[in-house]
Formats: C-alpha cells, structure tokens, sequence
C-alpha cells in the first residue's frame, strides 16, 4: 500500500489538493464543502498519477526511474491501473454533491488523463495542462455556484503552460530515447526556458490585482528572468526546477490571497 501510494505521486497531488483548499478559503465556501472538495481533488489527482506510473511503466522502466514503484516492480500495473480507475470515479462522485463543480472538476480529470494517454508525445501536450490549470479557479467557484474571473482562469492556464515545461525540461534526454515528443522536445531547451519566462511573468501580471500583490509579482518577475538566464547559461538540472517551482509558488499565494475577487463580478 505504501508503494501504492508513491505511484500517486504525492508530491503534486497535495500541492493542488492545497491550493484548491486554500482558494476554497478564500471564497468563503462552508467547511463541510471545503473539505469535500479538498477530499475529490485529492482523489483526482492521486488517479492522474496511478494512471502516469501504470501507463509509462515500460517507459520509466527502460530509463531506469527509480522513483517509480511500478518500473521497479513494486507493484504491478494492473494494480495501479485499477487504483486509478476507483480512485479516478471516486473524485467524481463525491465532487457531484458539489453541484456545477462537478463538470469543470470532470473536464479537469479527463484532460490530466488525456496527456498520460498520448497528448504528451504529441504538439499538443501543453493543451492539458492549460485545460486542467485554466479550469481550477473554476471547479472553486462552481461551487457557489458563480464563474470564475477571466483574470484567474488566464493565471491558471499560464501557471500550467509554465507546469509542463518545468517537468518536462530536466527529462528531455530520456524522453527522446523512448518516443516522447511534446512542444518542449520540439522547441528545445532555450525556447523552453523563454516560454517558462514568459507564462510566470504573465500569470503574475494577470494577478496583480492590488498594491500589495503587486510587490509578489516583482518577486516573481525577477524570478522570470533568473530562470531564463539560467537556461541560456546552464544545463538543465532539478534546482532550476525547484527555482521554476518556487516563482510559481509566488503566484500561486498570489491567487490564493485574492480571496473573493476570484468570483466575477465581484
């Protein structure tokens, strides 16, 4: 079980779990429908995961990830594909209580799906992440039930134009070996450091919104630029990821603390 539960790939699961809490928060949901939401998305984001590790399983396998349970025979494919389907289900029925979240949050899931299925070795591997990112401030605000502002939902997909490219760059390499080929493979390392520039810069202009939050986009501004440097000047490495982790964290608190200027309209 415990090996199970790495293949969700907690790291990223909880992450979003958080922020889908947090920006729960912020809109003023009820706490039973806080924690319900935070359970679904949890839920969701552990199938994204299980359904990765099951379906890359021969991938990860042949360039010896040993991160992965399932590459490493810890356990089986069948038992993570399983877990992603129950877990995949689970998130949707209880996000159905929720009312109208329920559509975006299904949309969400089936887009993460869509990249683990194929999109990710194609041009249009980005599209999930912009789907599934662009779509949280969504699935939050569904709830009320209200739309969500363009300004997030924009902040949103640009945070995961921003995501792909990030996870992406450190295994270009060993995705080249094995037949993935998605826009950063494409576009290369430089351009890929530039468009990672270029989506934090412009999810952190979308949100700032007020003085205060003006001061977050100047951190993450200079951030932009730190990584684009970087990527001209260095190899990529997982430090440049966590720094690109780190400027999307800034927007990321940015979002959060927006609060009920989430919901349009207000």
């Amino acid at each position: 079980m415990r090996q199970l539960a790495l293949s969700t790939h907690p790291g990223p699961a909880v992450a979003v779990t958080l922020v889908t809490v947090v920006l729960a928060i912020g809109v003023g949901l009820e706490p039973w429908r806080i924690a319900l939401l935070g359970l679904a998305m949890l839920l969701g984001q552990a199938s994204v995961g299980l359904s990765n590790d099951w379906i890359d399983a021969d991938r990860d396998r042949a360039v010896g990830r040993s991160d992965k349970p399932v590459a490493l025979g810890l356990v089986s494919a069948s038992a993570a594909r399983n877990a992603a389907f129950v877990t995949a289900g689970a998130a949707i029925l209880l996000t159905i209580p929720l009312g109208l979240a329920v559509i975006p949050h299904l949309i969400f899931i089936v887009s993460a799906w869509g990249y683990n299925l194929g999109l990710k070795k194609t041009v249009l591997s980005a599209l999930p992440y912009v789907v599934s990112f662009g779509l949280l401030p969504l699935v939050v605000t569904a709830v009320i039930p209200a739309w969500a502002a363009w300004w997030a939902l924009g902040a949103g997909a640009l945070l995961g134009v921003a995501a792909h490219f990030a996870n992406v760059l450190p295994d270009l390499r060993d995705d080249a070996s094995t037949g993935v080929r998605g826009l950063p493979h494409r576009l290369g390392v430089r351009a890929s450091g530039i468009v990672i520039g270029a989506a934090l810069a412009g999810a952190s202009i979308l949100l700032a919104r007020t003085p205060l939050l003006w001061v977050g986009c100047s951190v993450a501004l200079l951030l932009a630029v730190v990584i684009v440097v970087l990527v001209f000047t260095r190899p990529p490495t997982r430090a440049l990821f966590r720094l690109i982790i780190a400027a999307a964290l800034v927007d990321v608190a940015m979002l959060a603390v927006s609060g009920a200027a989430l919901v349009a309209g207000r």
